[in-house]
């Protein structure tokens, strides 16, 4: 399965991607998280993944033989960029590291691989040429046991390949006219919801979409003032290309792995807490 992961900045995004890979990753015969802003070395400190840091020097060390043999020596892998253009990251890393994980989880028919790709703009932006590897990721991965979960900040950023062919939306509150027309392109329910400022949104909706039988729009939960605002949790809409709906308040997620960021198998949503 592939899904889309997104939100505007401070909605709570890395957190909760955090938390759905500390669910995922275990249930993989190989993970590794593309980690371009160097977010999640609390999946590395609570033992659940491999820590690299990758700069210039391993960029241009490894290729796709030296990526598949790292991951069958560490099955979970959190690659950290270090000093690397995002054209060199997304030719010289995402591209190799992709291609490592497919071709392991084509090795045998019963492997499987997820592959993470956090700020997934710079790895496959809408302007220029993408590698054929990645866009292959979204296209025909999943035939062959590979799995990915593309996280963004900018929807109007991203390569609409990436886009069109994801079987998961996991979406949070948007602002900005363009993100949430691109928003309209991912789901089936109105976009609107996605907007923490709408006022008027349409009544006959899916009960999963609404909040004690209204209409709401998406909510961001904070605790302070002024710079000592921060974000405690979030709402966020789960939408498949089955149908299927569900509206998720991160207050009641739990995850184990701290967090250190600043704000062809099913991918699998973290626990909560009962009602």
């Amino acid at each position: 399965m592939h899904g889309l992961f997104g939100a505007k900045s401070g909605w709570g995004k890395s957190w909760y991607l955090q938390a759905w890979m500390e669910t995922n990753a275990p249930r993989y015969d190989y993970f590794v998280c593309l980690d371009y802003s160097d977010e999640f070395r609390g999946l590395v400190k609570s033992g659940l993944a491999a820590h690299y840091i990758v700069g210039p020097r391993e960029a241009e060390a490894f290729g796709v033989d030296e990526w598949v043999q790292a991951l069958r020596q560490n099955p979970r892998l959190v690659l950290a960029r270090h000093e690397l253009e995002p054209e060199e990251w997304r030719e010289q890393v995402v591209a190799p590291v992709i291609r490592a994980a497919r071709r392991l989880a084509q090795s045998s028919g019963s492997s499987s691989a997820l592959t993470v790709i956090d700020e997934a703009h710079w790895a496959a932006p809408q302007s220029g040429k993408l590698p054929d590897v990645i866009k292959g990721m979204a296209t025909t991965g999943r035939g062959e046991g590979s799995s990915s979960l593309w996280a963004t900040q900018r929807l109007t950023e991203i390569d609409e390949t990436i886009i069109g062919n994801v079987m998961l939306q996991i979406l949070g509150g948007y602002t900005s006219t363009g993100d949430l027309n691109k928003v309209g392109d991912a789901v089936e329910y109105p976009a609107e919801f996605h907007n923490p400022n709408a006022l008027d949104l349409p009544s006959a909706v899916p009960d999963a979409l609404q909040v004690d039988g209204e209409s709401r729009p998406l909510r961001r939960f904070t605790e302070g003032e002024g710079d000592d605002e921060h974000t405690i949790g979030s709402e966020w809409i789960h939408s498949d290309d089955k149908g299927n709906i569900e509206r998720i308040d991160t207050r009641r997620v739990q995850m184990e792995a701290t967090h250190y960021g600043d704000e062809g198998m099913k991918l699998v949503p973290p626990d909560m807490e009962d009602s």
